[in-house]
């Protein structure tokens, strides 16, 4: 492992209990256990994508995760995104399974954050404008997560991330994360530049050996440049309102199938999990997808030029640490060469 220099120390390494600034994103189906443990036990902080997944795979997850692990972790949902009853019964076995910290996303849940707070969980809200911003701090969260909208999946707000980053960071008393185009050292210098705590990195993981992504997937995002995604509100199927994703273009945003046709949205174009994947989900291709998996959605976030091959969780976390020494060891010649 790359020591970690002071500059990367940050205070939200001691309130995450982690080593690194760089949490996994809770891309729900891609980070599975094999992926948070992999960037937990390397220094980072690993997070389980679990949005609206039932509770025996939220209880398989967490314990297979906590085999592996003795690190943090968080548990991802989203409220907004999961039926009431489903999701009631999520946070239980979370809370049954003594799962420390959360990830919510989309729509703040002032109650649900209240209640998490009374029952001594550290709650990490991730948001994409200022209102959201307000009502996370409001409610009790511990640490935000800024998404711009360079950031691949579903995107919140319509603001750059170093724009949005600043203005957030200003008016925050907790750490703040950054998130979106980021998979670099130097990016992740920039973000702490700017007042950033840390980062949270999605591309940059769903391109490793132990992302739960389809090799297909992982080979579009590993070839994209950063002009190659496109901003699409055609995925919205299983989601609880149209919203806009960042993903890799295919046939779907290429409008090869009438989005306005009833009929049409209720194909099956393949199967994960056991389950029908339908045109126009959200569900992006896992492991073990079949069928047309170019079709599906290939999330893939600006970041992707940064990174050229799939490499471990470890190798990705230690590239980007290199990069970040270089920065700082070339900041710090440059200062001593204007002392002399």
């Amino acid at each position: 492992m790359v020591t970690v220099p002071q500059a990367l120390r940050t205070p939200l390494l001691h309130r995450l209990g982690c080593e690194i600034p760089i949490m996994l994103a809770g891309m729900g189906g891609v980070a599975r256990h094999q992926l948070a443990a992999a960037v937990t036990n390397a220094g980072g902080f690993g997070v389980l994508g679990m949005v609206r997944e039932p509770t025996s795979r939220i209880r398989e997850e967490v314990q297979a995760l906590q085999a592996l692990t003795d690190g943090p972790f968080a548990v991802n949902l989203i409220p907004a995104a999961t039926d009431r009853r489903l999701l009631t019964d999520q946070i239980a076995t979370c809370l049954s399974l003594n799962v420390d910290s959360f990830v919510f996303f989309w729509e703040v849940d002032t109650g649900l954050i209240s209640f998490l707070k009374r029952e001594g969980k550290q709650v990490i809200h991730q948001i994409g404008n200022q209102r959201d911003a307000d009502l996370a701090l409001a409610a009790g969260a511990d640490v935000l997560i800024v998404q711009g909208q360079e950031a691949g999946g579903h995107v919140r707000g319509q603001t750059a991330t170093l724009s949005l980053l600043p203005q957030i960071i200003a008016c925050s008393d907790v750490p703040v994360v950054a998130s979106g185009g980021i998979a670099s050292g130097s990016a992740l210098v920039a973000a702490l530049d700017m007042g950033a705590q840390g980062v949270s990195l999605g591309t940059a993981f769903l391109a490793t050996h132990e992302a739960n992504a389809h090799d297909h997937h992982k080979q579009r995002v590993i070839q994209a440049s950063a002009d190659g995604t496109l901003y699409s509100t055609r995925f919205t199927r299983n989601w609880h309102e149209p919203a806009p994703v960042r993903v890799l273009p295919n046939a779907v945003t290429a409008g090869g199938y009438n989005h306005t046709d009833p009929a049409v949205a209720e194909q099956v174009i393949g199967e994960q999990d056991g389950k029908p994947v339908y045109l126009f989900s959200t569900d992006s291709p896992l492991a073990d997808a079949t069928g047309r998996v170019d079709d599906m959605a290939l999330y893939c976030g600006q970041s992707c030029g940064q990174f050229h091959d799939q490499c471990s969780a470890t190798e990705r976390i230690n590239r980007i640490l290199q990069q970040a020494c270089a920065v700082l060891n070339r900041r710090a010649s440059s200062c001593q060469s204007k002392k002399k």
